[in-house]
């Protein structure tokens, strides 16, 4: 059955990028036009967006301003209500998730090569595009992803993003079957990487400021909780790191075993202090970063999820509190992940 799409929406806007505690917050309540689906493109009416930590990062500006007055938001989970021109994937209709990366060029040498997170012309929801806090948004149909099915909508949502970046970053530190892995930070995107882990048999060690986010990897089976720059119980063979803090990489190359692998999966990093080459570098460890995802990796998080009953922590909240939510996201200690919930 197809409904009225209104002329205009509420939704989130970055007015000014500045800190997210400024007052005025940067972040502002705004009506804008309905978007209208280009060839190839479907609208989506917004049942749930989680909130990201590189929401917060778009806000306060340190990631340049790509799209001025952008709406955040890159976990979204909606419904199909319009088809554009040449559509095919999707009906009507269809629960679909909306995630991050949003366009690849699909002709560059790092698309031909199964590279496209690497493509110099890829664009993102949330930042290039107006993104989910939002009643309704677009994506290429190819870009988006069926919702397997025995996930709610405010469940699914940390999936599009904090799931898929944690399943990249767990292929990208090489972690050896039944290995050692440290976690460093532990919000929406490390507490669905150590349940990955800890479901293929590895054990995980968390490093982190918060208590209760401590008290909650403990819950979840990860082998031991202690703060971010103490030393870990036992040599790692690998580690990421998920917190945007680079102060903390001296620390998570000291605690890595011999040929140790640590991946740096966020957006953004804050500087990383001088390294001494024998305590952090020798013994052939390796630094390595995590850009984006591709397609693949997305697929194949979702059916892995599915199939062992990765289950996100989600504490939903409404969508007129978006401002507030990401300053509780700044001021860290998050069990699990936040996520707007849209009135029905």
């Amino acid at each position: 059955m197809f409904e009225q799409i209104p002329a205009t929406m509420k939704a989130w806007a970055v007015k000014s990028p500045a800190p997210i505690e400024s007052v005025p917050c940067p972040l502002q309540l705004v009506e804008k036009p309905v978007p209208s689906p280009k060839a190839g493109e479907v609208l989506v009416k917004v049942l749930a967006c989680g909130v990201c930590h590189t929401d917060l990062h778009v806000a306060e500006g340190d990631l340049p301003v790509h799209q001025p007055n952008v709406t955040p938001g890159h976990e979204i989970v909606g419904r199909v209500v319009q088809l554009g021109l040449e559509c095919q994937r999707f009906e009507v209709g269809d629960r679909i998730g909306i995630p991050w990366f949003r366009y690849a060029c699909g002709v560059c040498r790092y698309c031909r090569s199964g590279r496209e997170n690497l493509c110099p012309n890829s664009k993102y929801t949330g930042w290039d595009h107006d993104g989910g806090y939002a009643e309704y948004v677009t994506v290429p149909e190819g870009f988006a992803y069926r919702i397997p099915a025995r996930y709610k909508s405010t469940e699914a949502a940390p999936l599009l993003c904090a799931g898929i970046i944690g399943y990249r970053a767990l292929l990208r530190a090489n972690v050896p079957a039944g290995g050692r892995l440290g976690l460093y930070g532990f919000g929406g995107s490390a507490h669905l990487a150590a349940q990955l882990a800890i479901k293929q048999g590895v054990e995980v060690h968390v490093f982190t400021r918060g208590k209760d986010a401590q008290k909650f990897a403990l819950e979840l089976g990860c082998a031991s909780a202690q703060g971010a720059y103490d030393c870990s119980p036992v040599p790692l063979d690998s580690a990421i790191l998920f917190s945007p803090a680079g102060e903390m990489v001296p620390n998570a190359l000291a605690n890595l075993a011999p040929s140790g692998t640590l991946a740096l999966a966020g957006i953004y990093l804050s500087d990383v202090p001088s390294l001494n080459y024998q305590d952090h570098l020798f013994h052939e460890k390796t630094v390595t970063s995590v850009e984006s995802n591709t397609r693949q990796d997305g697929e194949e998080f979702l059916r892995l999820a599915d199939r062992l009953g990765i289950t996100p922590t989600v504490t939903p909240v409404t969508f007129d509190q978006a401002d507030q939510v990401l300053k509780w996201v700044a001021r860290g200690n998050i069990d699990g992940a936040y996520v707007l919930e849209m009135p029905s």
